[in-house]
């Protein structure tokens, strides 16, 4: 993919002074710091050669802020997971789940994001384990991957659990039990829905103290739970999640143009079959809500229940694996990354120097400079 014209870290650059402003707390002012430096001389970096000696060419690179809600950040991170999760797949069909919550409960995740959420991700798995363990459903322990996305395609807020969720579950006798069809179909979506609504009103009615009129309004709803139909294969299940794992709130592909003041950028209408359409924010308005998407600190958005957590996959997955021919899970050492020259794209980065925010010493710029004047030349 070409490198975007236009990033969010531009925006947040021209606005650094007013960025206390739009931000809610601390802790969103300190990420955006963070994504408005990465790749900058604020965080130092490092100079590569390539070890190609027909090449052997300097590069100067910044370092990367590493923050998960920035946008230049997510494509290492989501390559590492997919790979790690290609290895735990059974053969079997697979479904996309998604749980999401009226716009009702908008205020009460603004002001108490890590809690809201936290009743989420345990209320969606609770169903899904009890209409699971159903024998008029299932009869069997199934279990899921879930992910949070909390925005809109316009930067509004929106939260929604996507979860995978494998076609069957582990009967109590150690056996794979499919669910009905022989997986094609999971659970009836409409009592799913209104389990979810019941459940999650009486946790929230737990955790907060609010009014009648509060309940009544959560009530007045329905509430969507959709679970789209089984994958083609296991194999897609990861690439297709993999979309939804280390996603953020807008990536800098979807920026068309920052011009007087105004952020113009891509968005889905779902209401015309996912037609794009151009929408346009303020500065202003577009950190606000992007600051809106920026998780409490330390919360996990990606979580593993049941037969896929992490302490079952060790134990249980083998088995299944072996009961369906499968061969079990191979422990690797994760793989050495090397980075390839991208003048010849035949040598591999080395990396010679490393300095502080400070910048690199002047003699290593007069090299790099040297060489772009007169690409020919040798750079020791």
């Amino acid at each position: 993919m070409a490198r975007p014209l236009y990033q969010v870290a531009d925006v947040l650059e021209r606005n650094e002074e007013l960025l206390t402003r739009y931000t809610g707390n601390s802790w969103q002012l300190r990420t955006l710091h963070a994504l408005r430096k990465c790749r900058t001389a604020a965080l130092g970096g490092h100079i590569d050669r390539c070890n190609d000696p027909r090449c052997d060419r300097l590069h100067l690179s910044y370092n990367s802020c590493r923050n998960r809600h920035c946008p230049k950040c997510q494509g290492h991170k989501r390559e590492q997971w997919i790979r790690a999760r290609e290895k735990e797949l059974l053969n079997v069909p697979y479904f996309h789940v998604v749980f999401t919550l009226p716009d009702t409960l908008n205020q009460l995740c603004l002001y108490a994001p890590k809690q809201v959420y936290t009743i989420l991700f345990k209320t969606a798995w609770s169903v899904l384990r009890d209409f699971g363990a159903d024998p008029k459903f299932l009869g069997a322990g199934t279990g899921m991957v879930a992910i949070l996305h909390t925005w809109g395609q316009n930067l509004s807020l929106h939260p929604h659990l996507h979860c995978i969720v494998p076609g069957g579950g582990l009967t109590a006798n150690g056996k794979w039990k499919y669910a009905k069809n022989k997986g094609k179909y999971l659970f009836p979506v409409k009592a799913m829905s209104k389990v979810f609504r019941a459940r999650f009103v009486e946790n929230i009615g737990k955790e907060f103290d609010q009014p009648r009129s509060f309940y009544d309004r959560l009530f007045a709803k329905d509430w969507v739970v959709y679970a789209k139909r089984p994958f083609a294969n296991p194999e897609y299940v990861v690439e297709y999640l993999g979309r939804y794992t280390h996603k953020i709130a807008i990536g800098n592909h979807r920026i068309r143009s920052i011009a007087n003041g105004k952020v113009i950028f891509t968005a889905k209408d779902y209401k015309k079959g996912g037609a794009k359409q151009l929408l346009g924010l303020s500065d202003a308005e577009f950190i606000r809500r992007f600051s809106l998407h920026v998780l409490p600190k330390g919360f996990v958005r990606i979580r593993h229940y049941g037969i896929l957590s992490s302490t079952k996959k060790k134990t249980v997955l083998p088995l299944l694996m072996a009961e369906m021919g499968q061969p079990p899970p191979k422990q690797e050492s994760p793989p050495i990354l090397h980075r390839r020259c991208p003048s010849c794209n035949e040598g591999i980065l080395v990396t010679v120097f490393m300095f502080d925010g400070r910048g690199p010493p002047g003699h290593w710029i007069a090299k790099i400079k040297e060489q772009d004047r007169n690409p020919r030349a040798g750079t020791a």
